[in-house]
């Protein structure tokens, strides 16, 4: 799982208008479900605190998954913070609320 993790973080955390972007949609207490399309993957949010994250292909006309993974809010945002401070974006403060 580690590989498709910093293979999303490589092709989907590239710069800042990338970055804002994921975070807006992960960070949103207004989007309690749904699906945002980056580069090459394809984040679902399944709840506020959960996600799954995967590459989508259409062949023969048929809708394909693959390289899925779940991942938390709290692992999921650490993890983008971290590269994305590598790359020299300016990442956002993110503090867990508790409902």
């Amino acid at each position: 799982m580690k590989e498709i993790v910093q293979l999303f973080l490589e092709t989907e955390i590239s710069d800042q208008d990338y970055y804002d972007g994921i975070m807006s949609f992960i960070l949103s207490s207004n989007i309690r479900r749904g699906e945002y399309e980056c580069n090459q993957f394809i984040i679902k949010k399944m709840d506020l605190r959960n996600f799954l994250i995967f590459e989508e292909f259409e062949i023969n006309k048929k809708r394909e998954i693959h390289n899925a993974f779940s991942i938390s809010k709290h692992t999921f945002t650490k993890t983008i913070n971290e590269y994305a401070k590598k790359q020299g974006i300016t990442v956002k403060i993110y503090k867990e609320i508790s409902d």
